[in-house]
């Protein structure tokens, strides 16, 4: 694996991970405030917002050059 795919990995990494977080974050903030957290809904919304994320980096990462 060439040094540009190891940046690209790491970096579409590091921001999905961060998408998922910030994506439970706000859904169960959401859900507390309706009254109730469905566990399943948050886990869903993250892990689809990681793989949008990944999808997203497709198109490129202003923090990986070749």
């Amino acid at each position: 694996m060439n040094t540009y795919a190891k940046k690209w990995i790491k970096a579409a990494g590091v921001r999905a991970v961060k998408t998922v977080a910030q994506t439970a974050v706000a859904t169960i903030g959401t859900a507390a405030v309706m009254g109730e957290v469905n566990w399943g809904m948050v886990g869903s919304a993250a892990v689809l917002a990681g793989i949008l994320s990944l999808l997203t980096s497709v198109a490129g990462l202003p923090e990986v050059t070749e």
